[in-house]
This record gives structure tokens, C-alpha cells and sequence, in this order.
């Protein structure tokens, strides 16, 4: 499984940007997806998780209310619509995909990561 997230770019604080993150090789839309992040000199966390149909998700208590993720299985696709960004904001972005199908922020329960997009929040 390939795993391959853009829609990173230079944004001020308050506006908004859409990432996504396309899978492909032996995908399956049977697995939990989740979005991290890592700002530079720090340690990759959480950010958002979904489950294989979308009917339960998980936000880091930062994002809860600015980030929404959602997917879509017949493109093999996964998004995460960031709103009221913030320079904290600023970090790369990694999409990965998790062993079962639940949505979880367990990084140790991803077996598969994208090679991320860098999402810089000016103030």
C-alpha cells in the first residue's frame, strides 16, 4: 500500500486548507485511516482517525471544532479539512493507515504511512 498526501501550502492563521491523502497498490477501505503531524523538533502526534466506513472519528482535543476528517472509499481517499488554522498549526502531515478498522490514535496501531505534506500556518 502507497500512501500519498498533499494539499499542504502556506496559509494565514484563521483561513483554511484541505489535505488528502490517496492510497494505492493493495488498498482495502476495510482499514481505520488517521492523520499526524510533526513540527520540527518534535515528536510525530495525533491529529485526527476515522474508521473503515466513516461512521466514528477521533480528534487530538487541539483540533476538536477547526479540523474535520472524512473519507471516501470509492476513491480510495481520505481528507482532513483544516479551519481557523493557527501557526501551531505548522508541521508536516502524515496519512497513515491502521492494521484494523476501527478509528484509533494509537500510532502503533498504523502499519502503513504516507511520506507527508508540509502545511506552514503564517501569522
Amino acid at each position: 500500500v502507497q500512501l500519498q498526501a498533499s494539499g499542504g501550502g502556506l496559509v494565514q492563521a484563521g483561513g483554511s486548507l484541505r489535505l488528502s491523502c490517496a492510497a494505492s497498490g493493495r488498498t482495502s477501505s476495510n482499514n481505520g485511516m488517521g492523520w499526524f503531524r510533526q513540527a520540527p523538533g518534535k515528536e510525530r502526534e495525533f491529529v485526527a482517525s476515522i474508521s473503515w466506513r466513516g461512521q466514528s472519528t477521533d480528534y487530538a482535543d487541539s483540533m476538536k471544532g477547526r479540523f474535520t476528517i472524512s473519507r471516501d472509499n470509492a476513491k480510495n481517499t481520505v481528507y482532513l479539512q483544516m479551519n481557523n488554522v493557527k501557526p501551531e498549526d505548522t508541521a508536516i502531515y502524515y496519512c497513515a493507515q491502521a492494521r484494523g478498522a476501527w478509528s484509533t490514535s494509537d500510532r502503533r496501531a498504523y502499519q502503513y504511512w504516507g511520506r507527508g505534506t508540509l502545511v506552514t500556518v503564517s501569522s
